[in-house]
This record gives C-alpha cells, sequence and structure tokens, in this order.
C-alpha cells in the first residue's frame, strides 16, 4: 500500500503540472482556436528566469514575480510580432507559428542562460511529509493547490466575469464579436499574457522538484497538450483532469512496469480515449447545420 501510494504522490506531483500547461493550452484555445506549443517554452523561461534572478542575489519570491511577469510579456510580444500579423492565415499555419516561436525562445534560452541542468530551494524546505509509509515534499503540495487554485480562478473567470465571456465569444466567431463591441486583439493579448504567466507559474513551482534547463519545454508541451486533448480541448475542468491523468499514468507505468514506458503509455491512452471518445473526457460534441 505504502508504494501504490508512493507513486500516487509523484504522479499527482507531476501531473499537476501537466495541469497547469494544459490550462495554458486551453486559455489560448478558447480565444483564437490555435493551439500553442510555444506553452512548454513559458514552464522553462519561469523556471530558468527565477534561477537566474536568485542566483544573481534576488530574494526567491521576487525573482518568482519576475519570472511571471517578464514570460507573460514575451506571450504578449509573440502575439504582437507572430500571431496577429498572421490573423488571416489558416489555423494550421498559426499552430506553426508557435511552434518556430517555441524552437527560437529554446535557442535564446541556450544563448542567454547556458546549457547546465538547475534548480533553487524549494519555498517550504525539503523535509519531507510522512503520510502512510509514503514521503511526499512540501513542494510538491505548491505544485497541487497551484494548479488547483489557478483552475478555479480561470473556472470564475469564464464563468462569471464578462470579459472571460469575451473570450469564448472571440473563439465561437471572431467577427461577431467584433460585431458587438469586443475589443479582439485585446482579448487575444489578454489571453497569452495569461497562458504565459500561467506556464511561468508551472516553472516556478515545478523547478525546485523537476529541475529546469534550456530544453525541458518541449516535454511539458507535448505532455500539457496530451493532458489537453485527453480532457477535451478548450475546457478547463478537462484540462485539470487531464493533466492529473497523465502524471498518474506515467507515474504508475514506471512504478510498476519500467520508466522505459513511462513515455509511450501515456499517448497509448491518449489515442484509445481520442478513438472512442474524439471530443475528449469532458469535451462537448459538436454539430453543425447544413
Amino acid at each position: 500500500m505504502s508504494e501504490f501510494l508512493q507513486f500516487l504522490f509523484s504522479g499527482v506531483t507531476v501531473g499537476a503540472v501537466y495541469a497547469l500547461v494544459a490550462l495554458g493550452f486551453t486559455i489560448i484555445y478558447n480565444a483564437s482556436d490555435v493551439v500553442n506549443f510555444a506553452q512548454g517554452e513559458f514552464v522553462m523561461l519561469g523556471g530558468m528566469i527565477t534561477w537566474f534572478a536568485h542566483a544573481a542575489g534576488l530574494p526567491l519570491p521576487l525573482a518568482a514575480l519576475i519570472a511571471i511577469v517578464a514570460t507573460a510579456a514575451l506571450g504578449v510580444a509573440i502575439n504582437k510580432l507572430a500571431i496577429e500579423p498572421a490573423r488571416g492565415a489558416p489555423v494550421v499555419s498559426l499552430i506553426i507559428i508557435t511552434i518556430g516561436a517555441s524552437v527560437f525562445l529554446q535557442g535564446a534560452a541556450q544563448l542567454v542562460f547556458d546549457k547546465q541542468i538547475h534548480s533553487f530551494p524549494a519555498f517550504s524546505g525539503d523535509t519531507p511529509l510522512r503520510i502512510g509509509g509514503a514521503t511526499i515534499q512540501p513542494q510538491s503540495l505548491w505544485v497541487i493547490g497551484g494548479a488547483l487554485l489557478v483552475f478555479a480562478g480561470l473556472w470564475l473567470f469564464f464563468t462569471r466575469t464578462l470579459l472571460g465571456r469575451a473570450v469564448l465569444a472571440t473563439s465561437n466567431n471572431r467577427l461577431a464579436a467584433q460585431l458587438v463591441g469586443i475589443n479582439t486583439n485585446f482579448v487575444m493579448t489578454l489571453s497569452f499574457a495569461l497562458s504565459a504567466g500561467i506556464g511561468a507559474l508551472a516553472g516556478v513551482l515545478a523547478t525546485p522538484i523537476t529541475l529546469t534547463a534550456y530544453n525541458v519545454g518541449i516535454g511539458f508541451a507535448l505532455k500539457g497538450f496530451a493532458g489537453a486533448m485527453l480532457g477535451g480541448m478548450g475546457n478547463p475542468k478537462g484540462a485539470l483532469a487531464g493533466g492529473f491523468l497523465i502524471g498518474l499514468i506515467e507515474a504508475l507505468t514506471a512504478g510498476y512496469l519500467s520508466s522505459t514506458y513511462k513515455e509511450a503509455a501515456a499517448f497509448v491512452v491518449i489515442l484509445l480515449v481520442l478513438f472512442f471518445m474524439p471530443q475528449g473526457l469532458f469535451g462537448r460534441k459538436s454539430t453543425e447545420r447544413v
């Protein structure tokens, strides 16, 4: 039982990181129907900028805040410089642009920082907590709590605020949203800022556990995308559940089979779910009138 609990704690921790990345995917998708594959690089930048600023002598909370704000600003820059100029292009072209932005950010991080693996101190120390014969790091509670708080905030934002509903209206019909007075350019800018900030927050919370380097973003992007697809792309509840499920699948596969198969196991489950439920676990079936 203690062994199972240990795998469970490990899966929930890494799943919370994937859930945060998936929530970032959800925000951009809801605003523009675009899958932003630079989302993983926002996680990397959150960790790397925090490490760099903390190593330069800044207090850790201030370094983390600078990382989140700077990454959010980079998200806005990507939207203004790469996405908005290509707004009339097909969605596939916009997705390719985000992949190019991901490659650019990874290369820039390699030049600005270095190629080494880095970390910084955990927020509440390194003394593990013992629960049912298993242990969990205090930092894991920060990661899990952060994912739950971000989900709650996004749920309230999309369902209880006019601005959140404007984001959804822009996704459903950009032209109609403009006709009723919604500033769709501002909606897109806000969406990229929120998405990048959430990604950076994931990097800040996870780095004391998972470590960080210039090339970790692609892994987070793929797992976060898998979580978003599993739960139902565009659904915050699905993104949260999908991210946690991917983390649990990985941990249990690595624990009971082999770590060699953990990468493949998650995507096999995704393929099976999407084969039988193309809209994901929480996605709504769509119909078109012809």
